[in-house]
């Protein structure tokens, strides 16, 4: 088995640490990574904007700007080059799915898509107070004040709709070159021990995680074995958790590990404790 980091940042995140993606590839290979994919947060469509009521900070430091892009491609194929006999790196985006901005998406995808090889379709925003959308994975207070009141407090509920928005991601054609990764798919728990919410999903979430993986699979999608979640404060588990973790392994689907690193320090985090779900 190849070892595969399939989820990075670089110095172009705005909410990163400013590490340079050059460290992080050196690091990546001290570690004897084989296969590394540099997925940074594509820009966000200017006009969501005026979908989203959450805080300034949840926009404003999501992704990288439009017009970091040329050095954003010239950064990453230097490195590519540069380090073409040691590891094998893929340029590609983290892609949000936003169903208010699907044309966007696709005329962003059309132009960039072909410049990319590997890529993580994720869910950052979810629709919540007002109607508007609100950052996921922001700040507990974010979440207390615009998705938990729409859920009526209840977290089974908000974790049913972050679910009903991955199975309508992994459904929609954005066209050729579209990711074929989904990312993080239980990030909506990231806040799980600030507000002391279930662990575990209930039967009926399981169920929708069930037709989801089933809509993964016939979709020819890969997930995110993601383990940027073990190490935040209120997680402490990885996205997903190992009771869905298995059963999309026992469903054939190929999981790939991603750090999730934005800094040099995460490069790494978490690969032995999800080995085991990661190999053919």
């Amino acid at each position: 088995m190849v070892k595969k980091d399939g989820h990075s940042h670089t110095e172009f995140c705005p909410h990163g640490s400013g590490d340079s993606v050059e460290l992080m590839i050196q690091k990546a290979i001290k570690l004897g990574f084989k296969e590394y994919s540099i997925t940074e947060h594509a820009p966000l469509p200017p006009e969501f904007r005026q979908d989203y009521q959450g805080y300034a900070s949840g926009f404003d430091e999501a992704s990288m700007a439009l017009s970091d892009l040329p050095a954003y491609f010239k950064t990453c194929r230097a490195l590519q080059a540069k380090y073409a006999s040691q590891l094998k790196i893929n340029i590609g985006f983290e892609l949000d799915f936003l169903p208010s901005q699907l044309a966007w998406t696709r005329d962003f995808w059309q132009e960039y898509g072909p410049q990319t090889s590997d890529n993580v379709l994720s869910i950052h925003f979810l629709k919540g107070l007002d109607h508007k959308y609100w950052c996921v994975d922001n700040t507990p207070t974010e979440m207390a004040q615009g998705l938990l009141p729409e859920a009526a407090g209840n977290a089974q509920r908000l974790y049913g709709e972050y679910i009903d928005a991955l199975k309508v991601a992994v459904t929609t054609d954005l066209g050729p070159n579209a990711p074929k990764r989904l990312g993080h798919i239980t990030l909506i728990k990231k806040f799980q021990d600030y507000f002391q919410l279930p662990a575990k999903f209930d039967a009926a979430n399981l169920t929708k995680v069930k037709e989801l993986l089933t809509l993964v699979k016939a979709n020819h999608f890969e997930l995110d074995m993601n383990t940027a979640g073990l190490y935040k404060a209120y997680c402490n588990e990885t996205y997903p958790y190992p009771e869905i973790s298995q059963l999309a392994k026992s469903m054939g689907i190929p999981l790939v590990y991603g750090s999730d690193a934005h800094s040099i320090a995460a490069i790494g985090q978490g690969y032995h404790q999800v080995a085991d779900m990661v190999a053919l």
